[in-house]
Parts: structure tokens; sequence; C-alpha cells
């Protein structure tokens, strides 16, 4: 199992800060360097909360990013629910199926550990949850005995934060966001605008800032 310190955070992991220079750049642009800030203080985290482990422990699929030498790859990993495990604090795994031998996503993290994971539930409810990490591929028994008809193990060590669903579909009930905007369409708030630590710092052109727009 991982090592972790006392915040739970990985005590042997150097992680990077939050936001590199072209994403700063962009923030300063729109003026949206404070509510980053402010997001980034109250939902990034390095375990999990109660709604990320029910959202991970059902997940019938995820996707993963993964990159190598300038390369960037996008893939959908799938399983019956509770093929992601939660192991340790902020540390999953996952089983490496038979597939169609190109091993891409784990060609990648064999020369470059930096990972990507999204879990979405296309709900139109549910809050995405994201975990960038580093990730290891195991293949001892003690491993391969947690995944059924794993051929490796991949285990990532996760930096988490979550985002509001409200671009987010409901593909099941057919109904597309009404978030999203649209000719003679005008979007409603999505409720984390009107938090404590957000509403008064929103960008000065946002069109839900209270008051105005």
């Amino acid at each position: 199992m991982e090592e972790t310190d006392a915040a739970g955070m990985p005590a042997h992991k150097d992680w990077r800060p939050f936001y590199h220079e072209g994403m700063r750049a962009l923030q300063e642009r729109f003026d949206g360097r404070r509510v980053a800030d402010r997001l980034a203080d109250h939902r990034r985290r390095y375990d999990f909360w109660d709604a990320d482990r029910e959202l991970i422990e059902a997940a019938p699929f995820f996707f993963i990013a993964t990159s190598y030498g300038g390369y960037t790859d996008c893939s959908l990993k799938s399983g019956v629910p509770g093929f992601v495990k939660i192991v340790a604090p902020g540390t999953i795994e996952f089983p490496e199926y038979d597939g169609n031998s190109m091993y891409r996503t784990l060609g990648n993290i064999s020369r470059n550990p930096n990972v990507g994971l999204l879990f979405v539930t296309f709900d139109g409810r549910t809050p995405r949850v994201r975990a960038n990490g580093h990730a290891t591929i195991l293949d001892d028994a003690a491993a391969l005995a947690r995944h059924h008809a794993a051929k490796v193990v991949v285990r990532v060590v996760c930096e988490l934060y979550s985002n509001c669903p409200r671009s987010v579909h409901d593909l099941a009930g057919g109904t597309l966001s009404g978030y999203l905007p649209r000719p003679g369409h005008a979007p409603p708030a999505p409720e984390w605008k009107s938090r404590d630590y957000i509403r008064g710092i929103l960008p000065r052109d946002d069109p839900h800032m209270p008051g105005g727009g």
C-alpha cells in the first residue's frame, strides 16, 4: 500500500502546482484567478470524499488520458461495477483485461506515469470526479489476485477534484443539459456559483454576477 502523510497525501510524491503558467495566463485574461484559487482551496484533495467512493466503486467505465514523447492518447476502460478498487487513501487500482494488443495506455504509462482519469455518470445530476496522478503497473501475484482476469494491474495515486454536472447530458433520459448555451436560451446559474466562497468573487463579466452580468 502507498505510504501517506497525516493529511492523506502520498508521502513520497512531489506534487506539482495545481495551475501552470498557461492556465494562469488565461485566468488573468478572463479575470478568473480568484475563482480558480478558491476552487482549488475547496475542491482539491488527496483522499476520497464519500461521494467519490460511491461514484468510483459503482463505475462501469471511466476515461483515462496518457502521454509520451509528445503524443497523447485517451481511452475508455470498462468493467463490471467494482472493477475499479479503492485500496488506500487517494489510491485506486484497476485491471488491464484482454484487448487488441496495441497497449497504448499501458505503453504510455510504462514510459510516463502521469495520467488523468475522468469518472462521470451521464445522468445530468452527479458531479464528475477528476483523478490526476501517478500510475504504476503491477504484475505480482497478490495484485493479480485482487482483480479477476487481469493481465496486469494499474495502481494510481491521485490528486482529486470534482466539477459540477451542469455540462453533463442526461443520456438515459434523452435530455440535453439545460445549462449549455444555445440561441434563444439563457442558461440558469449553476449551484456552485452561489456558494459563500464563490459568489462574491466571480469574474467581472460573469453573467451570473449578483446584481448584474
